[in-house]
């Protein structure tokens, strides 16, 4: 059905990584998302009416925050879509994180009053009327969400949206919840056991935690997160596609919502290249860098001498200190600067985080270890950490 909608009010489909079609998407599944769940909280609050039965009248309420979570994430898609303006030059995109976060919170409201309500069932039970009818409408039920879950899943998937990705969680849980009810059902009809609220309470938790990982996926982007490996890969093959650049590091992303990307790199060139060229160039690669991954891109270069006998010479050490001791360090802006009485080797390190060394022991270390080399040498090291996923 998503497939056919999309056809025929999605123009250019395909074309997931515009902002219109992401939008499009989004609304179009909230939308229906609305209608099912709408449809699903009647045929259950029907049902728990005729069983009297907290479990399927609490899991019917569930399905109305739904449809509540659902027009939040059409809203959200709409909003996030607006362009640019004075008050916000990056634009809306992080409403969808915030829309994703409301569907979340909604989730954890609505467990904590199942798991309440559940409790007082246990402590004051009373006997489930089991009917085909009520059977019937939870097993369609159970095939709506997990439909919902199945179409859901595929749309955050092309269109990478933690949004739709917590909607179909969502539809996941419930799926697994509308089945511990009917099966609650089945053996208070077939046993004679009151277990409607033990039941009501593992679906709480059921939801709970739908909520729990809903609500982690969509605060990490809010926070900042590094981006994912494969763009590091995408900006890294990109940029090093061009003969004069040497190597790339301090590579920096933000993400401002979906087709709002900033990002800034150095980029390492020859020290006797033409400034005028090399410009040129890195001009090229930041329209490049727009056009095929859609980010807005600033790049930086740093001259790197590359013809000088000694400069390499002590590189090279460096180079060596670093893999023989702390291998999973890398070094970038090296520079040999030479004085009257000293010489200055200045280079920035990137330790990963939560590294086993300080970063006052691995200064410590390659100071002695610099000055060794020559008495006249002094390490001026700056202790740079990693932004991405991959140390550039």
């Amino acid at each position: 059905m998503i497939s056919l909608l999309a056809g025929i009010f999605i123009k250019d489909r395909e074309n997931t990584s515009s902002p219109a079609v992401r939008q499009a998407y989004g609304i179009l599944c909230g939308g229906v998302g609305i209608a099912l769940n709408i449809l699903l909280f009647a045929g259950k609050f029907l049902a728990g009416l005729l069983s009297h039965s907290i479990a399927v009248t609490a899991d019917a309420f569930n399905n109305l925050s739904d449809a509540g979570s659902s027009l939040i994430t059409l809203v959200g898609f709409k909003m996030a879509g607006q362009k640019p303006d004075p008050h916000h030059p990056f634009g809306h995109g992080r409403i969808e994180y915030l829309s994703g976060l409301l569907v979340s919170v909604a989730i954890l409201i609505m467990a904590f009053e199942l798991v309440r309500s559940s409790f007082g069932k246990i402590l004051h039970p009373q006997p489930v009327e089991f009917s085909i009818l009520t059977m019937g409408i939870l097993l369609a039920s159970i095939a709506v969400k997990i439909y919902m879950a199945y179409y859901n899943g595929n749309i955050a998937r092309k269109i990478d949206s933690s949004a739709m990705k917590a909607t179909a969680t969502d539809s996941l849980s419930d799926t697994l919840s509308t089945a511990t009810v009917l099966i609650s059902m089945l053996i208070g009809h077939f046993t004679g056991l009151k277990i409607d609220g033990y039941c009501g309470v593992l679906v709480g938790l059921f939801i709970f935690y739908a909520g729990y990982d809903a609500a982690r996926d969509t605060i990490s982007p809010l926070l900042g997160q590094p981006p994912h490996p494969d763009f590091v890969r995408n900006v890294e093959q990109i940029v090093m596609s061009y003969d004069p650049v040497l190597g790339i590091h301090d590579m920096v992303v933000h993400d401002y919502g979906p087709g709002r990307v900033m990002l800034s790199l150095h980029a390492e060139v020859p020290a006797d290249g033409s400034l005028i060229v090399l410009h040129d160039m890195i001009d090229n690669i930041e329209h490049r860098l727009h056009d095929e991954l859609h980010c807005e891109a600033v790049i930086h270069m740093d001259p790197v001498v590359m013809d000088d006998v000694r400069t390499n010479h002590i590189r090279q050490k460096v180079t060596d200190l670093l893999k023989s001791s702390y291998p999973e360090i890398c070094f970038h802006d090296f520079r040999v600067v030479e004085g009257p009485t000293h010489t200055n080797i200045i280079f920035d390190i990137v330790v990963p985080f939560h590294y086993q060394h300080t970063d006052e022991e691995i200064t410590a270390y390659l100071e002695n270890e610099i000055r060794g080399m020559d008495d006249s040498y002094f390490a001026v090291i700056q202790v740079d950490r990693a932004y991405t996923s991959n140390a550039l």
